[in-house]
């Protein structure tokens, strides 16, 4: 197994990555799983009521969020999110403190249900529970960075079944009318809940639907992890530009049922779910890594150990974080900048963040974890 950093024309190396890029491209995919998978085992164990995630959408999720500026840009997420929060700054525990509906869940201070990821301190929107509602907040966020000329870019993720909601249209309408700085992404898994993609979108391509509004409409296979990089990058740099809004349709297959109230052997066939395995990012990354001559079967399992020691510790210290105090149940309701106790610092996180050591220190004050800097030393508002 070679070193990272060996040189090599490698499939990712002609993308501009370097061999450090693709392993943590890979250790996110990781470890979103392995929280997906320890989410699972607590609901089922009654510690959370209940569970929406992301299995089989990781690959594309790391692809597409990689390009991004992780201080500066915006990301609006969906529920099966969950790859794409860890990567623009969310961490294990941010996200179950969340599932445990805990005081300093930084999504809602523990008022929303479990799936319903945002983190003012890292640009993650607060998700909205109607299915579609985020894209509008992404256009508007968008059109407030255009007007305010920040350079900022929008990402925001919705399923298939979302592109039937008419707040959709009118997102893409009206970012394609003032070529707005936002990527639309959609994790096409073929099924919303249990509705088939031919009885909802018709034509079944939702790339298809961008040349009606102005925009480029990109298809990739969602399993590819540096194919969901290379449509992203194109699409981040078109942005920057000032050229306007991509539509991307990552094609997944969903590994698990929608959510914890769902059994989807009820309307998928037994071939089916077990073909959709094939396309398990966290199986064909591997494999392409380990072609290249970066991961062998020892890597493997260290990467592994390091995983599950980071969620274990992360449910136990989430899990340790009190409940809300009732007196606040109003807390959250509206945003001000006015009062400092207002966005909790999490004070049992001392130092940098710890997967993303260019976030400052946890504070006091609108940002969790204190202003993002930007190369110029100028705060991100």
């Amino acid at each position: 197994m070679k070193a990272p950093g060996t040189a090599t024309q490698t499939r990712h190396a002609s993308l501009g990555l370097s061999d450090q890029d693709v392993l943590d491209m890979y250790y996110y995919i990781a470890l979103a799983r392995a929280l997906d998978d320890r989410m699972w085992v607590l609901q089922r164990a009654g510690k959370a009521m209940f569970v929406i995630s992301g299995p089989g959408h990781e690959g594309c999720q790391v692809g597409a969020m990689w390009p991004m500026d992780k201080q500066r840009d915006w990301l609006v997420p969906f529920y099966r999110s969950v790859a794409a929060c860890l990567v623009k700054g969310m961490t294990p525990r941010d996200l179950l403190l969340g599932l445990f509906a805990r005081a300093t869940d930084p999504s809602s201070g523990g008022r929303q249900m479990p799936g319903h990821y945002g983190h003012p301190g890292v640009k993650i929107l607060s998700t909205s529970s109607p299915v579609g509602t985020q894209y509008p907040h992404a256009v508007g966020i968008a059109y407030a960075a255009k007007l305010r000329k920040t350079g900022e870019v929008t990402m925001v993720a919705i399923g298939e079944g979302g592109t039937s909601q008419g707040d959709w249209h009118e997102a893409l309408n009206w970012a394609g009318i003032y070529k707005l700085p936002v990527i639309f992404i959609v994790e096409n898994n073929f099924y919303a809940i249990s509705v088939p993609l031919r009885k909802q979108v018709a034509g079944e391509s939702v790339a298809a639907r961008a040349a009606g509004y102005g925009m480029p409409g990109v298809t990739a296979d969602g399993a590819d992890v540096l194919e969901c990089y290379r449509v992203a990058k194109e699409a981040y740099a078109r942005a920057k530009r000032g050229e306007g809004s991509t539509l991307i349709e990552y094609r997944v297959q969903r590994l698990g049922s929608h959510s914890s109230d769902d059994q989807q052997e009820r309307y998928r066939p037994k071939e089916e779910i077990e073909a959709a395995r094939k396309s398990d990012p966290l199986i064909t990354f591997r494999a392409y890594l380990e072609s290249v001559g970066l991961m062998d079967e020892q890597r493997y399992k260290e990467l592994m150990a390091r995983i599950k020691r980071e969620i274990d510790e992360a449910t136990d210290s989430a899990d340790a974080v009190p409940l809300p105090d009732p007196a606040t149940a109003e807390r959250h309701v509206f945003a001000t900048q006015n009062d400092p106790t207002y966005y909790r610092a999490d004070d049992q996180i001392p130092g940098p963040h710890p997967l993303h050591p260019w976030l400052a220190p946890p504070g006091v004050g609108a940002n969790p974890r204190g202003p993002a800097r930007r190369s110029g030393g100028e705060a991100d508002a």
